[in-house]
């Protein structure tokens, strides 16, 4: 099978053919036909996050068709269409585990980071990390799902109630969360970085309130704020932006050291948090909530062969929506 293959960070790609991966009992073989370009892809090719298997084939936002399953797989069947996340594997042992809180495992496992992912024709997955696929969403749609829907959908979860939120970086997770929101009737600020009228624009035609430069405060105080952006400047800055009691939220695995801030301004109850990873119910809660708005995501296209090019355009912020590798 053809693959994208990463030898070590700060290198390119390197296009291979490699044998295809046989399951094991709690596995399934999925035929690849698509899979998305993520930041935390970015990250791990960059040396950003450190300690990935290598050699490794990134991506962990795959679309695809069962081909063959293990002799313990009892959740799908050959010829099934299901999606592949980030989270693949956890010990079901560990205190995190055992509370419910299987994102935070001890000995957990991340598609395209310490298992290989996406970017090939064929992949293996545990079966019980894979997720049915509407049938509503074609391959090209459905993949960014798999990531920027389902990571960023436990991140505006973190929002409770809140029905003023910002959104500071204005890409793939967001783009597709602002559905969500104004389909439940909250008000979307968005915030990009300065000067970048083309995802001013975007964010405006997708419903947003408000739009404008990340340096800015937006007009009226905010309930609650994400930051998808990797960029720690921001943390101050949405701190700043969010009313007496409001919650600002880190969404990115990796961002930028935080510079320090006076207290004053996380001072009145504002509360400053995290995301880590997913869990299985976070993407249940997701899957089945996206056909109900429904959620369409705008999607770049690229061969899986320009795997680097999507990669370059992605940290060049030439993106608007989401990249997919189309795999033939």
């Amino acid at each position: 099978m053809r693959a994208m293959v990463l030898d070590a960070p700060h290198q390119p790609l390197r296009l291979a053919e490699l044998p295809i991966p046989q399951p094991n009992a709690e596995q399934v073989l999925i035929r690849v036909h698509t899979c998305a370009v993520c930041r935390t892809d970015l990250h791990i090719v960059d040396g950003e996050l450190t300690h990935p298997k290598l050699p490794l084939i990134p991506g962990h936002q795959i679309v695809g068709t069962i081909e063959a399953i293990g002799a313990k797989v009892d959740k799908f069947y050959v010829g099934q269409r299901v999606g592949v996340p980030w989270l693949g594997h956890t010990c079901d042992r560990c205190r995190y585990c055992r509370s419910g809180r299987e994102n935070l495992c001890d000995f957990a496992e991340f598609t395209g980071y310490n298992l290989d992912g996406g970017y090939a024709e064929y992949t293996v997955a545990d079966h019980r990390f894979c997720f049915a696929l509407d049938s509503t969403f074609p391959d090209l749609q459905a993949a960014p799902l798999l990531c920027g829907g389902l990571i960023g959908y436990r991140a505006y979860s973190m929002t409770g109630d809140a029905e003023k939120i910002g959104f500071y970086g204005f890409g793939s997770s967001a783009h597709i969360l602002i559905q969500l929101a104004r389909y439940q009737g909250r008000q979307i600020f968005a915030f990009t970085r300065s000067g970048d009228i083309t995802g001013q624009e975007f964010a405006l035609q997708l419903g947003a309130t408000w739009a404008g430069d990340s340096d800015t405060l937006p007009p009226e105080p905010l309930d609650a704020a994400i930051i998808f952006a990797p960029v720690g400047k921001l943390v101050p800055a949405a701190l700043r932006a969010v009313a007496k009691g409001g919650i600002v939220v880190c969404a990115g695995i990796h961002m930028s050291d935080i510079p320090s801030f006076p207290y004053e301004i996380l001072w009145e109850e504002r509360m400053l948090r995290s995301v880590a990873n997913l869990t299985r119910k976070d993407g249940e809660e997701f899957l089945a909530l996206a056909p109900k708005v429904p959620i369409q995501t705008e999607v770049n296209a690229f061969p899986l062969t320009q795997a680097n090019e999507a990669l370059n355009a992605l940290r060049n912020g030439e993106i608007e929506g989401s990249a997919v590798l189309v795999v033939d």
